[in-house]
């Protein structure tokens, strides 16, 4: 049986499961201060139930957030046939002192376990408090150029 678009139980996909585990960063929607759209880059860590993306507290997007919490990601490959995750849900945002545990994981993803440390090393030094910025996914959906396409 085939999975309707929308449904979270496309997470288990194995197009969703390859971008949930890949190292191209997360691609974040949401609505600034002013009301209009915004999207900006991010890593991120799935941890199976939210994925997880961490900020600098005073960044733009945390107190957008705060306020108007609903967002959409996006995971895309880069190679043909294109696969895309597409993600919408309330983000939650809570500071943390210290290192977003799932951002070290991120970052140990990212740039391999040596390096992955040596930079979550440089970021603690330079922040003593974090964003955790946590999606809970209620709608996803997938394009995989193959069998699923754009509406």
């Amino acid at each position: 049986m085939t999975v309707s678009q929308g449904n979270p139980e496309l997470l288990n996909d194995p197009v969703a499961q390859e971008l949930l585990r890949s190292t191209v960063p997360a691609r974040l929607a949401y609505t600034g201060p002013d009301g209009k759209p915004r999207v900006v880059p991010i890593w991120f860590h799935w941890t199976g139930e939210e994925l997880v993306m961490a900020s600098p507290p005073d960044a733009p997007k945390v107190p957008a957030l705060q306020v108007r919490p609903n967002v959409a990601v996006t995971i895309d490959a880069n190679a043909w046939p294109y696969h895309v995750l597409l993600l919408r849900g309330p983000a939650q945002v809570e500071l943390v002192e210290g290192m977003v545990p799932e951002y070290a994981a991120a970052a140990r993803r990212y740039f391999g376990e040596e390096q992955g440390a040596a930079w979550t090393d440089q970021v603690t030094q330079m922040l003593p408090q974090m964003a955790r910025i946590a999606v809970r996914p209620d709608w996803v959906g997938i394009l995989d150029f193959q069998t699923r396409f754009p509406d």
